[in-house]
């Protein structure tokens, strides 16, 4: 291994995670915060993004935008921040001898922000919100869709940006409680990779983040068992393709099935010769790209499908995406594709010693909610992974039974696309 990975807790509670690279001339600053939409109310939606673009509008050692960039800029970084639906982080790749600096100005901006220009930051807000509407104003983000179809009025249904009127009616005192509840010193971790060394990260990370109050971390309202499938849930929209996704509820990340789990998405989708890009794209040429991600919260997670397609192959396209899903369920899995994922996937973790970005993410963006995993222990639960694990799997979790699929696009390819999903026929035939 060619890193040495690091975890220190402070008197406050404040988690830092040092990952030190000697071999690498470069650093990055993070900080995760168990914060998102799912920590949110209807009243509250869109609290934790809308905080995340205050931040950056100053605090009190860095009074302004101008002034807290400048001194990130000045010494190689580039300061930015993401809020998902269970965390947000902030970060800033830096030079190594910038470290100190980057933590001052996160620390300062993360515990004593002015949180001001609070009627500015809403239009920038609502106008970034405008990607994910239609000229109506309703909702053809498939993401979005995808989970208010999965999760209902669970807070992992909100949209992280929360709606136009939630967001309009968002007051600074309601954003003023909710990052007195979050930012707390329980519900952070700070995460420093690159050629530094633990003392000097934890002493400085201990003074950027003195004003930090100290708190608990949060905990989340569980997730809803998903509804029964299949589901299909369509909206019109005029545009020349189709988008579409096909999500199966699966594990979350602390589950026993997630590596098998993440092992058959590689089979399925790792390469423009594995299986769905060969099938769907290279041999039928039914759309330009067609994708797999395996998505997973601390409570639940998804094996989703997404592609796009002409309104009228839409229906072919889904068709031979369930199809390819079916062989798995009948067992066609080649020893050979089975070899390649597990390469693959021990040349992405080789790969990710090499990147301070996925570091600090594998180590301390998991520590939010449970120990980090690692890469030995990852190599060893892939290899142990056999081909009866993922037919089971298959079996299991790509069921129609568990189907729940969104689409946006032509009224013309509604009708194909309900017509098709009432009957999926995942099971082997």
């Amino acid at each position: 291994m060619s890193f040495h990975y690091y975890k220190d807790t402070l008197p406050s509670g404040l988690r830092v995670v040092t990952l030190e690279t000697p071999h690498l001339h470069s650093a990055m600053v993070t900080v995760y915060v168990r914060v998102g939409s799912r920590h949110e109310t209807q009243a509250s939606s869109g609290a934790s993004h809308l905080l995340e673009h205050l931040f950056f509008r100053g605090s009190r050692a860095f009074p302004n935008s101008v002034r807290m960039n400048a001194s990130v800029e000045a010494v190689g970084g580039n300061l930015n921040g993401v809020t998902t639906r269970d965390l947000s982080y902030y970060y800033t790749p830096v030079h190594p001898d910038g470290v100190p600096v980057a933590l001052d100005v996160l620390g300062d901006m993360l515990s004593r922000p002015l949180l001001k220009d609070l009627a500015l930051e809403k239009s920038i807000v609502l106008e970034e919100m405008l990607d994910e509407v239609d000229d109506r104003g309703e909702d053809v983000d498939v993401e979005n869709l995808a989970k208010r179809l999965r999760f209902g009025d669970h807070p992992l249904g909100l949209k992280i940006a929360g709606t136009s009127e939630s967001v309009k009616r968002l007051r600074l005192d309601q954003l003023k409680a909710h990052f007195a509840r979050h930012y707390v010193t329980g519900n952070l971790v700070v995460a420093v990779a690159g050629p530094v060394k633990r003392a000097a990260v934890v002493a400085r990370a201990r003074r950027a983040f003195r004003f930090l109050p100290r708190g608990p971390p949060v905990s989340e309202e569980l997730a809803p068992p998903p509804p029964k499938g299949p589901r299909l849930h369509f909206v019109e929209q005029d545009d020349p393709q189709t988008q579409f996704r096909l999500s199966f509820p699966s594990v979350p990340e602390p589950h026993p099935d997630f590596t098998p789990v993440s092992l058959l998405r590689r089979i399925l989708d790792d390469g423009l010769s594995s299986r769905l890009p060969y099938n769907v794209v290279e041999r039928r040429g039914l759309a330009y790209s067609v994708g797999a991600t395996v998505e997973a919260f601390q409570d639940a997670g998804a094996f989703e499908i997404d592609g796009a397609s002409a309104p009228h192959k839409v229906a072919q396209t889904v068709r031979e995406v369930l199809r390819t899903l079916r062989s798995l369920r009948a067992g066609h899995i080649a020893k050979e594709e089975l070899e390649r994922a597990r390469t693959r996937f021990r040349m992405s973790v080789e790969s990710q010693q090499d990147s301070v970005a996925d570091l600090t993410g594998w180590f301390a963006g998991d520590e939010l909610f449970h120990p980090p995993v690692h890469f030995e222990e990852r190599c060893r639960r892939v290899e142990a992974v056999t081909k009866a694990d993922l037919v089971r799997l298959a079996n299991t979790y790509l069921s129609d039974e568990r189907l729940l699929a969104v689409a946006v696009g032509p009224r013309s390819s509604r009708a194909p696309l309900r017509k098709l999903l009432k009957r999926p026929g995942l099971s082997p035939r």
